[in-house]
């Protein structure tokens, strides 16, 4: 019987599995992905279920079929090991994702099978769900697929683990998920601006509940930092670093931690061993770029920074960089953190080059859009010391509606600026012109006509700055 390929892409669209969890690649550098789930279970033995499942799909998104059969026959021996008893609960997923691959693969036959599969647990498991059954379980594997692909899901994967908790409120795993989104969208609140709800409690909970996982320790303890309590979250570091001295996970947010406290040299020895047992972690390669910037900048503090070992820091630097924006492009605050690294090291065209490559991107998301005009224009600013393009890339920033935490910036940079040339007498009617655009991009529209008024009185026949007097009039 040949299987109508339309009604059977409708049944598997109904399916619960990461083929209609609207995953998008865009969103995640595939290599990296790939990376970060095969480092994961190398070292965390009992998530391969979940690992195996998103690692089929990370599979066919880069077009290898094959491989991705191989990772789901690997989840099936996870489940027949750790869940006996349960296959059909919890086989769905893995099913979902099998035929999903076999119906790109043109294998309709099998992919029906599949289909069959699921449908048929889930009426023993309900007697009413067809394919689409809430269970808890398939919530939170939800919940971690969307943590794997960024920050545009955050918001989505902590409401998966709530769902879950519904049903099971003491459920670790549950429980370890939903503190890890609150961490992520509070860390994103912190970095773009946003909604912020503490993530304490959340963590708090989850650390009672896995006692024996530091990675949870590890985020409890951040969180106290940021809440100037960096005794107590120390105290939490130094216990994770005698439980799993060799867990690169916890090893990189002990490391962060340290990094923030001013530790930068027990940071660095931290991320080079952490970096020694998964040598292709781009956050471990980034971290560590972090840390030579920051002794950069220690060392050209001094009077007479030694320029040998400054050199060196830039290198290495660069060195790690280069290889996060390689196995990772869509990692865009790094391009930022190279051209600035660049400039610390008085390379100005390779700066300049890296600034216009990534804002010429018409993948990159605003806010992240918004901080590279800023660090743009500090670069402009602070090392080819032009304020005119310094200026500019303020401005495009601040053109940007959004209100992003990099429109903050760049409007307190532009603010300031001006209004050093403006004080100091320096400033001509371009400069308090410009003022009153900035003023009006930010809605202060009294300020904004004042400086347009001064601006006509220094230059009586410019028509721009009438025309936009003229239309702040009108608009009051």
């Amino acid at each position: 019987s040949t299987i109508s390929k339309d009604s059977l892409k409708t049944s598997l669209l109904q399916l619960e599995c990461h083929f209609t969890w609207s995953l998008l690649q865009e969103h995640v550098g595939l290599e990296a992905l790939e990376e970060t789930i095969l480092d994961h279970i190398k070292y965390v033995v009992e998530y391969n279920i979940k690992d195996y499942n998103i690692l089929s799909y990370v599979c066919h998104l880069r077009d290898s079929n094959e491989e991705a059969l191989r990772y789901l026959r690997k989840a099936e021996e996870a489940i027949q090991k750790h869940h006996p008893g349960e296959l059909d609960k919890r086989s769905l997923v893995t099913w979902g994702n099998y035929a999903w691959i076999y119906y790109h693969m043109q294998r309709y036959e099998e992919a029906q099978a599949y289909l069959s599969k699921v449908e048929n647990s889930c009426k023993k498991l309900s007697s009413t769900a067809q394919g689409k059954i809430q269970l808890p379980e398939i919530y939170a594997e939800k919940g971690w697929a969307l943590l794997r692909f960024g920050r545009n899901y955050f918001e989505k994967a902590k409401n998966c683990f709530e769902n879950a908790l519904e049903s099971d409120p003491d459920n670790p795993d549950y429980n370890f998920g939903y503190a890890i989104a609150m961490y992520r969208l509070e860390d994103c609140a912190e970095k773009y601006g946003g909604e912020r709800t503490s993530c304490l409690e959340a963590l708090k909970r989850a650390v009672q509940l896995n006692p024996t996982d530091t990675t949870i320790l590890a985020l409890l303890a951040l969180k106290l930092q940021r809440l100037r309590r960096s005794d107590e979250g120390e105290r939490y570091i130094e216990e994770g670093l005698q439980k799993t001295p060799d867990f690169p996970v916890f090893l990189r947010h002990a490391a962060n931690f340290y990094r923030k406290k001013g530790k930068v040299n027990k940071a660095v020895e931290i991320l080079n061993k952490a970096l020694a047992l998964t040598p292709n972690s781009v956050v471990l390669h980034h971290q560590l770029a972090l840390c030579y910037r920051f002794k950069i900048l220690q060392l050209k503090k001094g009077r007479y920074p030694p320029q040998e070992e400054v050199e060196n820091l830039v290198q290495l630097a660069i060195f790690h960089l280069k290889i996060v924006i390689d196995k990772k492009p869509v990692f865009f605050s790094a391009y930022g953190d190279l051209g600035n690294i660049y400039a610390l090291g008085n390379r100005y065209e390779e700066a300049e080059e890296i600034f216009q490559q990534v804002l010429q991107r018409n993948d990159l998301p605003s806010d992240d859009k918004q901080m590279l005009y800023f660090h743009y224009g500090n670069f402009q600013h602070f090392h080819m010391k032009s304020e005119s393009k310094a200026i500019k890339c303020y401005i495009e920033g601040l053109k940007m509606e959004e209100d992003f935490f990099g429109r903050k910036r760049c409007s307190e940079a532009v603010e300031k600026l001006l209004e050093q040339k403006i004080n100091s007498g320096l400033g001509d009617a371009r400069d308090i012109g410009t003022l009153g655009l900035v003023h009006k991009l930010n809605g202060k529209k009294q300020e904004a006509i004042e400086c347009y008024k001064k601006a006509i009185a220094l230059d009586p026949n410019n028509e721009e700055y009438q025309n936009a007097l003229f239309e702040l009039q009108l608009s009051i």
